[in-house]
């Protein structure tokens, strides 16, 4: 951050972009990820950089659909691992989930990268992509999974996702929670759950809820699933992405 005060106006902002960039320093996180982190910051500008009752419903339902699963897994991107690696590895531990590379830029350097960069955050279980397993409805990296993590999950967390993969893993059966600024795209309106909100934000609720809900009994959890109208939580975000800064 340099010489940046934290009475900043961007103070928040700007860090998180360092962060950004540092993973990109480390090999980690890839320069398109810059572009897609640009496009998101401009999406959170409009919603005021906080969070709202929607993404808290849906974060709510998130941690109830993976305290739900019988294998799930969390995925991890180039700039995941640089944003929340610490909270991806508490989530993993709260709702007893292994995490795995999963990227779209091909690189075997970043994909080691990114597990070293885990397992230093404490992850105790991170797989890698193989050419043993292949997603179907996909024909670039990111069908190529670890056969007992993704490929076999019935349920898959994919924050900062491609919108194809996410399409695919619904046509596959699977249920997929997100983390989308977007409410528009067809990452958010395919997902199982989606959680518009920035990750940064996202992910340390989401280990709250988490942790909040470990102790309630399945028919409560399902209850809470059964209540969630992913399409209400995107026309809300939609509305409030409309009014922007006003």
């Amino acid at each position: 951050m340099g010489d940046t005060p934290k009475s900043h106006p961007r103070y928040l902002s700007l860090k998180t972009r360092d962060a950004i960039v540092a993973g990109v320093e480390k090999g980690i996180t890839s320069l398109h990820g810059l572009v897609a982190h640009g496009r998101g910051e401009a999406l959170d500008y409009l919603l005021g950089e906080r969070t709202h009752p929607f993404a808290r419903r849906a974060a709510r339902a998130a941690a109830a659909t993976l305290l739900l699963a019988e294998r799930p897994v969390l995925s991890v991107n180039g700039n995941a691992a640089a944003l929340v690696a610490a909270d991806m590895v508490r989530l993993g531990k709260a709702v007893d989930a292994p995490l795995e590379v999963n990227i779209f830029h091909t690189s075997k350097s970043r994909e080691r990268a990114m597990r070293r960069h885990l397992l230093e955050h404490g992850a105790d279980q991170v797989l890698m992509p193989t050419r043993k397993a292949e997603l179907d409805y996909l024909d670039h990296n990111r069908r190529f999974v670890h056969p007992d993590g993704i490929f076999k999950a019935d349920v898959i967390f994919v924050p900062l996702e491609d919108g194809d993969r996410c399409e695919a893993l619904r046509k596959m059966g699977r249920d997929v929670v997100v983390v989308d600024l977007n409410p528009l795209s067809r990452t958010a309106r395919t997902a199982t759950v989606a959680i518009v909100d920035n990750v940064v934000r996202a992910l340390p609720l989401l280990v709250q809820e988490a942790h909040e809900l470990a102790k309630a009994t399945p028919r409560r959890l399902r209850q809470l699933v059964a209540r969630y109208d992913n399409a209400k939580v995107l026309a809300d975000a939609e509305a409030r992405l409309r009014r922007g800064t006003r």
